[in-house]
């Protein structure tokens, strides 16, 4: 599977998907020193913020000067002021920039932005327009299948993006309204690839490489974007790359696990200004990173109700400990565990 992006070359077609909160660089960091992932992408970023330069936003659009291929996704509806952002984005270093069209938050839908901009086919047209003339780098729209199921307008958008200058169109299978349930449907992402000749990422529920190659088969897509299998499992882009192409697989035992869970989070540390705030992105990531494994419920309800850094690394570090002897053949590594207390 190859994936080039007008001359950018995105590894065995395998990007990492643009998630609130959580794709900030630390966990892009985390990702790259894990390896396996071709394309990295910032959270979604209002242009406003960039415009006019909040200090926070800034920081959400911070990337490494190693970074790269990354993409800085944008989101908001009036033309000129994303036209703007993306000029920043692009001066800030992005490779590519990228239209929000599929974030389900009410928040951003009730500003009219994010998936609610597929309700207004000729406004998209004007932001198409404005954002591929500001920039000229790679520029490209994520967008989910529409907002409803009855109105599964993706094909239409995508070739009225096409016409208008974007060079890549991602397409969750989900609708607005299905916010994160529904029933997996991958055949409006199959009609895309069939509407237009740009490049096709298909996104989500892609967690492993049985369901990576399902969405690949399913909907003849370039490649696949991952968001939440990510924080799950951080080598899901070696496991589905190894699985697709015959790459190098990595099977990071309990030792490892634990070492690259740590280490971020001593960098959100690092980053937090309280421990308060370090501890509400731990919660956020670690409840992910330890489902699907063994007594990982445990350690995640006692990680969650940890009142404190110390607490929350110390659940954390007394699970590994009985992981690691598990592994090793001890069938009671698990027996003594003390972490499902509140």
């Amino acid at each position: 599977m190859s994936l080039t992006i007008r001359n950018i070359a995105i590894e065995h077609g395998l990007a990492l998907a643009p998630m609130e909160g959580v794709t900030d660089v630390s966990f892009r960091r985390l990702v790259r020193k894990v390896g396996g992932c071709g394309l990295f992408c910032t959270e979604f970023i209002p242009a406003r913020g960039l415009v006019e330069d909040h200090a926070m936003v800034r920081r959400m659009a911070e990337l490494d000067d190693d970074e790269h291929p990354v993409t800085i996704q944008v989101f908001g509806r009036d033309p000129a002021l994303l036209a703007d952002g993306a000029r920043v984005a692009q001066d800030l270093g992005a490779d590519i920039v990228d239209l929000n069209m599929g974030c389900p938050s009410k928040k951003v839908c009730a500003h009219s932005g994010g998936s609610a901009l597929m309700k207004e086919p000729a406004l998209v047209a004007q932001i198409v327009r404005a954002m591929r003339a500001a920039v000229e780098v790679p520029f490209t729209v994520k967008m989910r299948a529409g907002w409803d199921p009855d109105h599964r307008n993706a094909p239409e958008l995508a070739r009225l993006c096409e016409s208008e200058g974007a060079e890549a169109v991602t397409v969750h299978w989900r609708t607005r309204t299905d916010g994160y349930g529904g029933e997996r449907t991958w055949h409006t992402v199959a009609e895309v690839k069939d509407a237009v000749s740009i490049p096709v990422l298909a996104n989500g529920d892609v967690v492993d490489a049985a369901t990576a190659r399902e969405a690949l088969e399913a909907t003849g897509a370039d490649g696949v974007m991952i968001g939440r299998g990510a924080i799950r499992n951080p080598w899901v882009f070696h496991e589905i790359a190894h699985a697709l192409h015959g790459a190098p697989q990595v099977v990071p035992d309990a030792a490892e696990k634990e070492r690259v869970l740590l280490a971020y989070f001593d960098e959100i540390l690092d980053r937090f200004d309280t421990d308060r705030g370090a501890l509400g992105r731990w919660k956020g990531i670690g409840k992910y990173f330890v489902d699907g494994l063994e007594q990982g419920d445990r350690v995640r309800t006692a990680f969650l109700r940890s009142r404190s850094v110390t607490e929350a690394r110390a659940h954390v570090e007394a699970y590994f400990d009985c992981l690691r002897r598990f592994e090793a053949g001890d069938p009671t590594a698990f027996d003594a565990l003390e972490v499902s207390a509140a």
